[in-house]
């Protein structure tokens, strides 16, 4: 239990930092995730539009250092790959 004033604000900033990469980290997963379903599903120009969105996510957590920017750039080219072998 924290029972000095430092700890406790340092308990609260933590709390709130947490619930925010929490959102942001799985706002990045939906956006990828609905990429891969219009992939699923064969959808070329809707995949392009999704894919579009999650980049910028992608790398918006990046920026904010809620994701590696190796792992952000290895997840774009993946779906990047996939959107185009579906467009052609």
């Amino acid at each position: 239990m924290a029972n000095h004033k430092q700890t406790k604000k340092r308990k609260r900033q933590t709390m709130k930092i947490t619930v925010r990469n929490r959102h942001f980290r799985s706002t990045v997963r939906t956006y990828i995730k609905s990429v891969r379903a219009m992939i699923e599903a064969g959808e070329a120009a809707p995949a392009q539009d999704a894919l579009k969105a999650a980049v910028k996510n992608l790398d918006r957590a990046v920026t904010k250092g809620i994701m590696k920017r190796e792992t952000a750039s290895r997840t774009i080219s993946r779906l990047t790959l996939s959107v185009n072998k579906l467009s052609k």
